[in-house]
C-alpha cells in the first residue's frame, strides 16, 4: 500500500509564485488554484497512491510561536491575491473526495510527520510532497518526500540523504539547530553554517554529542567558543526544529481514499472559475434539473425535418455535439451526421440562425444563409481571456438550467437542452454591455468572410521553396563547419548547454552565473558578445539560417494541399484585443525583418492568369491614437500628410524639420510606436541603444509635446481602475483585473496593457470591417477577385490581371471608409504576380 500527504500551504505558495497571475473575467484570481490541481494530478499520475491527504497550516499560533517569539517573524503576510482562493481550492477539494488536515496549534509539517508515524507503523509506504526541505527529517525506509519542483525520478530517500549530507536524516535536526534557519527565523549557533554544523553532527553523532565533547581536540577553539555561548539557544533551536509525529489525526488509512462527492458542484465551479481543462480530466457533466413531463423533446428522423422547419415560427439552433451536429427549434431535436441533412432551409435566409461557431458551419454547408447569433463569439467577447469556450463548459460558467428533457442516452442531451437558453443568456450580456453592434456588425459578418479565405488558400511555388532550402541547408553546414574550427572540436550548436560550454569555457568569454542546467545562452546573451568574437555572429546566423529551414520551408511544404495551396486557419477568438491570429501554418509570422527571411515572399504567387493586390494601412495605431486622444499636433501633422516620425523629432529635440537627422527620426519612431505598447525607459534603451535617463527624457519630451496623448493615457488608466475594464471604439472590452494587483510589477503591467489596449483593440476592430467591406464589394460588383490572407493591418486579394488596377482602388477605398476619424485613414496599394513584389 501507498499512500500520499501533501503539504497544501507549501505547494500552493509554489503554484502562486510560479505561475503568473490568472483570473477570470470577473476578476476572480486563479493562479494558484490552477498550479495546485495540476501539481496534484501530477503527483497522483506519478504514484498511483491508495489515498491522499492534503495538510494545511491554520493563521492560529502553533507551540512553536508560544515557545519563541520570533519564531518565523521574518515571514511576510500571505498576499491578498493568494489569501482570497485559499477557501476556494479547500472547497475544491474536498469536493473531489480528498481529505484535508488542519489541527490549530500545529502546522502542516507536523501532520506530515504524523501521517508518515501512521503509515511506518502499518507497513505502508508514503510519499510527502511539499517543497520544504525541513521534510528530510522524517524520510525512513518507508517515508519518502518528493520535493515539488523535481520530477517524480527525484524521490528522496534515506540513501539519497546520507549521500548529500553525510548524515541519517534523523540527525538533520540537530544540524538545523546548529546552523539554524533563516527561513524560519530559528536563530542556531551564531557563526555556524552549514558545513560545520554536518561535520560535528556528522563526527559526534547529535546535538547532545557535540556538548558531551566540547573539549574535544577535533572542535576549533573558535568554534567551541561560538557552542558555548549559544548553547541554550541550540538546544531551543533544535526544539523548534523538529517535527512533531503526535498530531491528533484520523489513523485509519483506509478513510483517506479519493472519491469525487460532487461532480454537479465541481463542474459549474470549474466553469465559473474557467479551468475547462479540470472538466474534461475529471469527465464532469452537468446535472440536469428535472423538466416537466410535458417538456419532452422528439428526436426525428431525417426525412420529417426540412418540412418540419419550413412550417415552424421558430430559429433555428445549431450546435456541434460530438462528430455531429444537433439542429432544435422549438421542442423538437435531430442530430445531423452531415449537417447538409437540412438541405434548403440552411440557405433560406428568412429561417434565423443561432449557432455555434459559424465559421465552422460556412465549411459544412453548401449553403449558409440567415445566422443572426454565434455562441462562441458572444462568449468571446464576453470574456477575451478565456482559455476555451466549449459550449458543454459555458452552460455551467454561465449556470444555464435545461428548458426540455430528452433521453439519457442521446448524445449531448444536457448540451443540447440548455443550447436556447444559453445563447438567450449571452445575447441577453451582449445587449447589457453594449456590445451587440460589435458581434452583429464586425465578428458575425467576418465568419463568412474568414471561412472563404481559408477555402481559398494562397497558392506557394513549392519548387522554388525547396530549392531555397536546400541554399539554406548550403549556409547552415557552412556556419556550422566555421563554428566548429573555431573552437576547436564538434558539438551540438543546437544545445544550450553544450554551446555554453563551447563559448565560456572553451573560447573563455565573458557570461553570467551558471545554473543547474547550464550557461545562458539566449539571444540576449549572444547579442550582447557580438563583439567580444566573430564566432558568435556565426552562431547567430546559424540559428536564423536552421529556423527558416525548419519552421519556414519545411514546415510550409508539410501543410501544402492538394490543390498546391496553402490553407491557413483564421483564429477569431484567439487573442484579448480582437486580433485575428493564423494558425497552421501562422501566415502572420512569415519574416520581413531580415533580406532572407522576406525572400520566403517571393514563394506565395498568385495562380496562373492572376496577380496580387496587397493593401496595407499606415501608421494606423498612430492615427487611431491621435483620434482617441484628440491630440490637435497628432492630428494636424496627420491631416496635413506629413511625415508623423520627422514630426515628432523636430518636436522633441526642438528643431526644425529640415535640421532632423535620419537618426533623430529613428529614435522619433520608436517613441512614437512604443507610446502605443506602453513602452517604458528601460524597454526603449533597449531598442534604440541610448542610457535609460536618455530614453526617459524621450519618453518625457513626447509627453509633453503631445499633451492630448499624456491626458488620455492618464485618464483612460483612472478609468479602467475605477470601471476594470478598457474599450475600443466600437466597445470591444478588455478586462484588467491586473490594476487592483496589490504587486507592483503586476499593477504597472495592467496600467501598459489599459494604455496600448484600446489602440490595439481599435485598429483591429477596423481591419475586421475593412475586410467585411472589401469582401462584400468584390461579391456585389462581381469581380473575378477574391480575398485571401490579412497579416495585421495588411490585405491581400488575388484578382484577375485584366482588373487588378481597378481592384487594387477598391480595395483601398473600401480601407480607407471602415472608420471615420478625425485624420485620413491612409492606405498604400500594390500589385505583383507574388507577395514580395505586391508588398511594394
Amino acid at each position: 500500500m501507498k499512500y500520499v500527504c501533501i503539504d497544501g500551504n507549501s505547494i500552493l505558495n509554489r503554484a502562486f509564485y510560479g505561475i503568473k497571475l490568472l483570473t477570470t473575467k470577473d476578476g476572480t484570481y486563479t493562479n494558484a488554484i490552477y498550479g495546485f490541481l495540476n501539481i496534484l494530478f501530477k503527483i497522483q499520475e506519478e504514484q498511483q497512491p491508495d489515498g491522499v491527504a492534503i495538510a494545511f497550516d491554520l493563521p492560529a499560533p502553533t507551540f512553536r510561536h508560544r515557545r519563541y517569539d520570533g519564531y518565523k517573524g521574518t515571514r511576510k503576510g500571505m498576499p491578498e491575491e493568494l489569501a482570497a482562493q485559499l477557501p476556494v481550492l479547500k472547497e475544491i477539494l474536498q469536493k473531489m473526495g480528498y481529505t484535508l488536515l488542519e489541527r490549530e496549534g500545529y502546522e502542516a509539517d507536523d501532520i506530515l510527520g504524523t501521517f508518515g508515524r501512521l503509515c511506518q507503523q502499518q507497513g505502508a509506504d508514503c510519499v510527502l510532497a511539499t517543497g520544504d526541505r525541513d521534510s528530510y527529517q522524517l524520510i525512513t525506509d518507508h517515508v519518502f518526500v518528493r520535493m515539488s519542483a523535481t520530477n517524480k525520478s527525484d524521490i528522496v530517500t534515506p540513501d539519497d540523504i546520507r549521500q548529500k549530507y553525510g548524515v541519517e536524516p534523523r540527525q538533520l535536526i540537530d544540524v538545523k539547530a546548529l546552523m539554524g534557519d533563516s527561513s524560519d527565523n530559528i536563530p542556531g549557533v551564531a557563526g555556524i553554517g552549514e558545513k560545520t554544523a554536518l561535520a560535528l553532527i556528522g563526527q559526534f553523532g547529535s546535538l547532545d554529542g557535540v556538548y558531551e565533547h566540547l573539549e574535544d581536540k577535533a572542535i576549533k577553539p573558535g568554534v567551541r567558543a561560538k557552542l558555548q555561548k549559544d548553547r541554550d539557544i541550540a538546544y531551543l533551536s533544535r526544539e523548534l526544529a523538529e517535527i512533531y509525529t503526535e498530531v491528533d489525526i484520523d489513523p485509519e488509512l483506509s478513510h483517506y481514499r479519493v472519491e469525487v462527492v460532487d461532480e454537479d458542484w465541481l463542474f459549474h465551479t470549474f466553469s465559473k472559475l474557467e479551468m475547462q481543462t479540470f472538466i474534461a480530466k475529471l469527465g464532469l457533466v452537468p446535472g440536469a434539473a428535472p423538466a416537466a413531463a410535458d417538456t419532452e423533446a422528439p428526436v426525428l428522423p431525417a426525412g420529417e425535418v426540412v418540412e418540419t422547419l419550413q412550417q415552424a415560427d421558430e430559429p433555428l439552433y445549431l450546435v456541434p455535439v460530438e462528430d455531429r451536429w444537433a439542429a432544435i427549434w422549438g421542442r423538437q431535436v435531430q442530430l445531423c451526421q452531415d449537417v447538409d441533412q437540412l438541405g434548403p432551409v440552411l440557405a433560406d435566409q428568412s429561417v434565423p440562425k443561432r449557432v455555434f461557431d459559424s465559421k465552422a458551419l460556412y465549411h459544412l454547408c453548401g449553403d449558409l444563409a440567415g445566422v443572426q447569433f454565434d455562441c462562441m463569439l458572444a462568449a468571446y467577447l464576453l470574456n477575451p481571456t478565456a482559455s476555451s469556450y466549449d459550449p458543454q463548459n459555458l452552460l455551467g460558467e454561465y449556470e444555464i438550467q435545461p428548458v426540455m428533457a430528452l433521453p439519457e442516452d442521446l448524445p449531448g442531451a444536457q448540451l443540447i437542452a440548455g443550447f436556447q437558453p444559453l445563447c438567450d443568456k449571452l445575447a441577453q450580456r451582449l445587449e447589457e454591455l453594449g456590445q451587440r453592434q460589435l458581434m452583429d456588425e464586425i465578428e458575425l459578418p467576418l465568419a463568412a468572410v474568414l471561412a472563404d479565405m481559408e477555402k481559398e488558400g494562397f497558392e506557394i511555388d513549392t519548387a522554388s521553396t525547396a530549392a531555397y532550402g536546400q541554399v539554406l541547408d548550403a549556409r547552415i553546414s557552412e556556419v556550422q563547419q566555421n563554428i566548429w574550427q573555431v573552437v576547436g572540436r564538434e558539438f551540438n550548436i543546437n544545445s544550450p548547454k553544450q554551446l555554453g560550454v563551447a563559448l565560456f569555457e572553451d573560447l573563455g568569454l565573458p557570461h553570467g552565473k551558471k545554473t543547474k542546467t547550464g550557461y545562458s545562452t539566449n539571444v540576449d546573451v549572444l547579442n550582447s558578445l557580438v563583439d567580444k568574437h566573430p564566432v558568435v555572429r556565426d552562431i547567430l546566423d546559424f540559428r536564423s539560417y536552421s529556423k527558416l529551414k525548419s519552421t519556414y520551408v519545411d514546415g510550409l511544404l508539410k501543410v501544402v494541399a492538394d490543390d498546391g495551396r496553402i490553407h491557413t486557419n483564421f483564429k477569431q477568438t484567439e487573442t484579448r484585443t480582437g486580433r485575428i491570429s493564423s494558425t497552421e501554418p501562422n501566415m502572420q509570422n512569415i519574416p520581413v525583418r531580415t533580406a532572407l527571411g522576406s525572400e520566403l515572399r517571393k514563394f506565395f504567387v498568385a495562380k496562373e492568369g492572376y496577380t496580387l493586390v496587397d493593401a496595407d494601412y499606415s501608421q494606423i495605431e498612430l492615427r487611431v491614437l491621435a483620434h482617441m486622444a484628440g491630440d490637435e499636433k497628432m492630428i494636424e501633422a496627420f491631416t496635413e500628410g506629413m511625415d508623423i516620425h520627422t514630426t515628432t523629432a523636430s518636436q522633441v529635440f526642438g528643431m526644425q524639420l529640415d535640421f532632423v537627422t535620419p537618426e533623430m527620426r529613428r529614435r522619433a519612431k520608436a517613441v512614437n510606436f512604443g507610446i502605443v505598447y506602453g513602452i517604458g525607459a528601460y524597454s526603449l534603451a533597449q531598442d534604440i541603444d541610448v542610457s535609460v535617463p536618455e530614453a526617459d527624457s524621450y519618453i518625457k519630451g513626447y509627453l509633453n509635446t503631445y499633451h492630448g496623448v499624456h491626458d488620455f493615457m492618464e485618464k483612460t488608466v483612472a478609468e479602467a481602475t475605477e470601471c476594470g475594464y478598457v474599450s475600443t471604439l466600437f466597445g470591444r472590452r478588455r478586462y484588467l483585473p491586473e490594476l487592483q494587483s496589490k504587486n507592483r510589477i503586476i499593477q504597472a503591467l495592467g496600467k501598459r496593457m489599459a494604455m496600448n489596449s484600446p489602440i490595439q483593440g481599435t485598429a483591429a476592430d477596423i481591419i475586421k470591417i475593412a475586410m467585411c467591406r472589401v469582401y462584400d464589394r468584390l461579391a456585389r460588383e462581381k469581380l473575378d477577385a477574391k480575398l485571401i490572407l490579412q497579416v495585421h493591418d495588411e490585405l491581400i486579394v488575388e484578382a484577375r490581371e485584366d482588373i487588378a488596377d481597378q481592384v487594387a482602388a477598391l480595395v483601398a477605398q473600401e480601407m480607407q471608409g471602415a472608420a471615420d476619424l478625425q485624420v485620413p485613414l491612409v492606405v498604400d496599394a500594390h500589385v505583383g504576380k507574388n507577395w514580395y513584389i505586391a508588398k511594394g
